[in-house]
């Protein structure tokens, strides 16, 4: 095998200059002959007669980091990849008919160094695509709004077919370790696999003094009674012919969300804190048809976003129901965190859940669970099992995702792609016994929070945490666990007379390292919890819920859209921070009917982006007119121009978020420096 027959095998292209027009295809190329050679040790000892680093002026670290700048910048130019990128490149594309065995071997040292240096000037022009806050540079701005764009819409950074392999954006190198992952900091390689989504919304921007960000989440460990006769058979299930005898269960629990309860626990949190950020609710917690009514009480509040379990109540015709994490997003929340008068509706994610739950004998005596389900049956969850898919939320400054219960502990797609992107959190919602740090949830927690370092936050409900009596141990009032590899493992109890706890996390900046001698970069943020507080429901609530009038395109608008809209209002903001010259121009290519969408490989804009596309640049070119081009003057502008048409409000917005948000960070960086 040689690289040129390897690249065609797994993605079916050829080697040729045409892959410089966009770095994901380069480093897909390198990331798949570095892994299957396993020419990435050399960084850390290289063949006798090798050295690396390369000796090189300016020093190579420096050298591939500038030319990944450049690439960017070139790729919207359209001019000559910069002689660094073209001198290794010319090596690799002689060398694509060498046998890769001289790569293993390292008897072949300059293709691999080559390679090497290749993959890390592609890494490097790949930062920005997923986090937009990665770089300072309005260069290239238009070439990662297109990468953002391409990755909302395919799950893949890569123009080559994401059924033949993934580019995903990466948000943290493991701490330790030598493995192939431990060589990018911005890009990683996945094959075929679960299907991704990458979504990213307007929210309110992160505060502007550095190390003062935070989120306040609402843990509600609903329902706080679960009864026995909440499991029961499914009617017809049961396998009796069987070795081990199987039957299906369904829980579908007698208590229901209590709305006023919830009004009034909301205000008990809002007296503590300033605002809401989150409401997390566990697994199976929320019936479907009562999340509107949940959305319309948080949306009161001026809650940002809602985590929630979701059970099916009714089976769909293919069968049996769904398990999901609803995820919805309000965009109806000011900076201040208050909810402002003209209403949008929510956007809403769903992530499924993959895996059965089974309930073997030692689980019923531990749930007490006998008079319901035959403790000699094995019973399964009776759920759909869907496709496997990940879906990747970008929240803030944060990248968050979704694992339910049993999916959490499988070493399947799913996790594979989470350990490899490293998002900031991994949220949990489970139907499970106390959150123990001596259970299986946080065994598997802090897999995920040692490598690749992501913050990780389960959550069941009180019922099952009063169910778990095991034959000679006490109730444990246990009802979250917070892992993070700054403060370790919090055990999160729910104290007598509390309805629900707030959890405060700190966002503060890590560093992303490499192994192949790249100096490390503070791009990244992590979470970890600060504090800890019970909240006991207000005596009295706000009063039963009026309807609210939603108007505008957010209706129209899908999560995937709204993607897109919002990678090319932050590179309008990222060219108004660092190339101004450039703004005019990043809007306009973002229409419809633009030739690079082709080329590139996006599908065909809808109708209702396209016109949310029109009404952004037509706020642009509005507000840019009276504020010099300056960051300080659009936000301004924004702020005292919000338009009063229906059609106009969410594309405004969204376009006051990515610049505030750009404000805020240059503030910090700033600051840091001073």
């Amino acid at each position: 095998m040689t690289p040129r027959s390897l690249w065609q095998t797994l993605a079916a292209e050829k080697i040729d200059d045409d892959l410089l027009a966009w770095p994901p295809d380069v480093f897909a190329l390198t990331a798949f002959l570095l892994q299957r050679s396993e020419a990435y040790r050399f960084v850390l000892s290289p063949p006798p007669g090798g050295e690396w680093p390369p000796a090189h002026l300016p020093p190579w670290a420096d050298a591939v980091v500038e030319a990944g700048a450049a690439w960017s910048a070139r790729v919207d130019d359209g001019g000559p990849p910069p002689r660094y990128l073209a001198d290794a490149w010319k090596v690799l594309a002689e060398g694509a008919d060498t046998p890769l065995s001289a790569m293993a071997h390292g008897s072949d040292w300059p293709l691999c160094r080559a390679v090497l240096t290749l993959h890390a000037i592609a890494d490097e022009a790949c930062a920005g695509l997923g986090n937009a806050l990665d770089v300072s540079s309005g260069l290239g701005c238009v070439y990662r709004a297109q990468g953002r764009e391409l990755l909302s819409t395919t799950g893949s950074l890569a123009r080559v077919g994401s059924h033949l392999l993934r580019v995903l954006p990466k948000l943290r190198t493991p701490p330790t370790g030598s493995s192939a992952e431990t060589l990018s900091r911005y890009a990683c390689l996945q094959p075929p696999g679960a299907h991704v989504r990458w979504h990213r919304f307007p929210s309110r921007p992160a505060a502007s003094e550095p190390r003062s960000d935070h989120v306040n989440f609402l843990l509600l460990p609903w329902p706080m009674r679960i009864r026995e006769s909440d499991f029961r058979p499914v009617d017809g299930s049961l396998q009796r012919n069987a070795s081990e005898p199987t039957g299906l269960f369904e829980f579908d629990p007698v208590e229901r969300i209590d709305l006023d309860l919830l009004d009034r626990v909301l205000l008990a949190a809002k007296d503590e804190v300033e605002s809401v950020d989150a409401v997390c609710l566990p697994e199976s917690s929320v019936r479907e048809d009562e999340l509107a009514n949940v959305e319309a009480m948080l949306d009161r509040h001026g809650v940002s976003v809602l985590f929630a379990g979701v059970r099916q109540t009714s089976s769909p015709p293919s069968g049996l129901p769904h398990n999901w994490v609803h995820t919805g997003i309000n965009p109806n929340v000011a900076d201040d965190g208050t909810p402002v008068q003209a209403t949008e509706p929510w956007l809403h994610i769903r992530q499924n859940k993959h895996h059965r739950w089974s309930l073997d004998e030692s689980q019923v005596f531990q749930y007490h669970l006998g008079g319901s389900l035959h403790p000699k049956y094995r019973w399964w969850e009776a759920m759909e099992v869907p496709r496997q898919a990940v879906q990747f939320m970008e929240f803030r400054e944060f990248t968050c995702v979704f694992l339910v219960c049993e999916d959490l502990a499988q070493g399947d797609d799913v996790t594979d792609i989470v350990r490899s992107v490293g998002p900031t959190a991994v949220f949990a919602p489970l139907l499970d016994g106390p959150q123990l740090s001596m259970r299986w949830a946080a065994r598997y927690a802090s897999v995920l929070a040692d490598d690749p370092g992501s913050a990780v936050l389960t959550l069941t409900s009180f019922g099952m945490v009063e169910r778990s009596r095991p034959h000679g141990r006490a109730i444990s009032p246990v009802v979250a666990m917070w892992k993070d590899p700054t403060r370790g493992t919090r055990e999160i109890p729910l104290e007598p007379g509390s309805h629900g706890v707030l959890l405060t996390a700190c966002a503060d900046r890590t560093n992303r390292r490499t192994i192949d001698g790249r100096r490390p970069v503070a791009t990244v943020s992590h979470l970890y919890d600060v504090s800890v507080n019970q909240v006991r429901a207000a005596v009295t609530g706000g009063g039963p819920l009026t309807d609210r009038p939603t108007a505008g395109i957010g209706a129209t608008l899908s999560p995937e859209d709204l993607s897109v809209l919002t990678s090319w209002t932050q590179a309008v903001a990222e060219a108004v921070a660092s190339a101004p010259e450039h703004a005019s121009a990043v809007l306009g290519g973002a229409q419809a009917g633009v030739p690079w969408r082709e080329c590139v490989g996006t599908p065909k804009i809808s109708r209702e982006l396209a016109q949310a596309l029109r009404a952004t640049k037509d706020a642009f070119d509005s507000v840019s007119k009276g504020a010099h081009d300056t960051l300080e003057g659009i936000v301004a502008e924004l702020q005292n121009n919000e338009p009063q048409g229906a059609e106009s409000r969410l594309p405004f917005r969204a376009l006051s978020y990515a610049f505030e948000s750009r404000q805020a960070r240059e503030l910090r960086r700033e600051a840091a420096l001073t």
